[in-house]
């Protein structure tokens, strides 16, 4: 992901560069699983989720949260800090799946003398399939002059 903007000068309905995240592999569930204390069998057994009615064990879904997360985290860099970031989970994600993360900005406003940018997001399958799709505030560091 480069960074080819600068927030101060972003406009509504402004595309941002997104971010793929490499193929999810069942160590990094692991990893998850042990991080979040969540081992839920369907998210590290392929055996039970199987027996379920699943091909396999599923991507954990605040994993793909935390990739939005983390892009967000990305975009705002230094220039902001991060506010009301909320996301809704779409498809289930398995293990080889890489997901593309990307946003826009849905409106800018002022709070207090600071700008503030409202982002639409989204988690996605590079398929096309959404996974989750959020928001998020940004509210930039510098006053608004």
């Amino acid at each position: 992901m480069i960074k080819d903007w600068v927030l101060e000068e972003l406009t509504v309905d402004q595309k941002l560069e997104p971010m793929v995240k490499p193929p999810i592999t069942k160590v990094q569930i692991a990893q998850y699983a042990g991080a979040s204390s969540d081992f839920n069998p369907l998210h590290l057994d392929d055996d039970f989720a199987k027996k379920i009615g699943l091909d396999g064990v599923i991507v954990h879904g605040m994993l793909v949260m935390a990739f939005l997360g983390e892009y967000v985290m990305k975009i705002a860099g230094n220039e902001a800090w991060l506010a009301n970031f909320k996301m809704r989970f779409g498809k289930m994600t398995v293990p080889g799946d890489e997901i593309r993360c990307s946003g826009a900005v849905a409106r800018t406003y002022e709070e207090q003398g600071k700008r503030c940018i409202a982002l639409e997001l989204t988690a996605e399958k590079v398929s096309g399939e959404i996974v989750g799709a959020g928001s998020a505030i940004l509210h930039l560091h510098a006053i608004v002059k």
